[in-house]
């Protein structure tokens, strides 16, 4: 393919769609939910004449949701939400099989990475959807004229606008939909600045995401990534799991399941108070750097790992991160007192340090999207079953919806889990008339 610059789509190599094409059926297989949605909005087109940009990992479950999109009469542009995240194989099915613009390589640089991201936002979009908020941030800094804290593609790109064609660009969305913890973060951030531009759904905030896709789906896939990479073995050595949200819970989860040893680090006394009692050892990182044989980051922030900690750490360390951002380990600070890197695997890098080896894998970004394939099918099915909802349910409220970070109505929620249990031959009993009667009265008592 040519560049994004003057084609309607960049990746890597449109040969490689055949190999798509069956990993996406595949995934599709496992994600019933994604296809009773997509059948309903080939029916009744509820995003017909809309234009959508979205930010995210291009993976086989992705393409599943894109063709949903797409399926509702959506004109779908699709960039990665991560340089390492993206499958050519999945980008170049979708480009030749279903007509819809793809710029994401796995493996491109930093410049290339935001000149992905500018193809996006010269899409034009009416709804956005992003997986870091990405599209969104990028929007926002061109709506408050802070053109320098942009990346130099998108940067040089508004330049070419008029003061007109910028406001057009941020008005012009109705509103957006955002996958991850990381990115509600930021979202909730704007908001509370009185910065938002336009509603934004927390497709993370739906109890059928994190609940499942973050909890099971980093569980596996995060073990997943860091065996790819590595071929170690888990059992009988020390896991310190950096965060105990529901994707640092669901990795120590499966740690301890492989027979690990797990310490969990945390700054918030509730979380810390609830991995002790689910049976973890729970002590600060400092401490944790000392004993440790794998370090994962799970938790959205910067500076976990510092140089401090990598000084205090054995030989052989492996240091692996399972949040958005590549910020979690201090690589610029290792980078200053360590030599290297010297790459011993695809996704392995050697540093010496204070003459110790400290291995750190994948560039510390997203190890089960870099090493492996992300999440399963499966548990994708309802995350993307939100986020298929979520776009459907911008179109139609977002006149209504105030410039805020909304989740999405409790009843789809539900209306998700109860299919994806019938998807699963689940069956669960329904109230009884004086159940609901007694659940709803005051005056009935022993």
């Amino acid at each position: 393919m040519t560049t994004a610059q003057s084609a309607p789509s960049d990746i890597k190599d449109l040969s490689l769609a055949a190999e798509g094409r069956r990993r996406t059926e595949w995934a599709e297989r496992s994600m019933p939910v994604l296809r009773l949605i997509r059948e309903r909005f080939t029916r009744e087109r509820p995003l017909a004449g809309r234009r959508l940009a979205a930010c995210l990992h291009v993976t086989s479950e992705t393409a599943n949701l894109a063709v949903t999109l797409k399926a509702g009469g959506a004109d779908v542009a699709l960039c990665g939400s991560n340089p390492l995240s993206t499958q050519d194989d999945i980008a170049a099915h979708l480009v030749k099989d279903h007509g819809i613009k793809v710029f994401a390589i796995k493996g491109e640089d930093h410049t290339t990475y935001y000149d992905h991201i500018r193809a996006a936002l010269a899409h034009r979009p009416d709804v956005t959807m992003d997986d870091g908020a990405d599209l969104v941030g990028a929007l926002h800094m061109i709506a408050l004229n802070r053109l320098d804290d942009l990346a130099p593609p998108v940067r040089q790109w508004v330049e070419t606008l008029s003061v007109a064609e910028r406001k057009a660009l941020v008005a012009g969305v109705a509103g957006s939909t955002e996958e991850t913890t990381t990115g509600v973060i930021r979202l909730k951030a704007m908001a509370r600045d009185g910065v938002l531009q336009f509603p934004v759904i927390a497709v993370n905030d739906s109890d059928t995401k994190h609940l499942f896709d973050n909890r099971y789906g980093t569980g596996q896939s995060t073990l997943d990534g860091i065996l790819r990479a590595t071929n170690l073995l888990i059992a009988g050595s020390t896991v310190v799991v950096a965060g105990y949200g529901w994707c640092g819970r669901g990795f120590a989860l499966r740690a301890r399941g492989a027979g690990a040893n797990v310490l969990v680090t945390e700054i918030d006394p509730l979380k810390a108070l609830e991995a002790q009692m689910d049976g973890y050892r729970v002590v600060p990182m400092a401490e944790a750097a000392r004993a440790g044989d794998v370090f994962v980051t799970l938790t959205g922030n910067i500076g976990v790992i510092r140089v401090e900690h990598m000084r205090a750490m054995k030989d052989g360390a492996v240091l692996a991160n399972s949040g958005h951002f590549n910020v979690e380990i201090d690589l610029e600070g290792l980078q200053q007192v360590a030599q290297g890197p010297t790459r011993v695997r695809e996704f392995v890098n050697e540093w010496r340090l204070d003459g110790k080896r400290i291995f750190v894998l994948a560039d510390g970004r997203l190890i089960n999207l870099a090493a492996a394939e992300g999440h399963p099918a499966s548990v994708m099915d309802m995350s993307f079953a939100n986020q298929a909802l979520a776009a459907e349910y911008v179109v139609q409220q977002a006149k209504r919806l105030a410039k805020d970070v909304h989740r999405i109505p409790r009843e789809l929620d539900a209306e998700i889990a109860r299919l994806k249990l019938a998807a699963m031959g689940v069956g669960i009993d329904v109230l009884s008339a004086e159940q609901e009667k007694y659940l709803g009265s005051w005056d009935m008592g022993t």
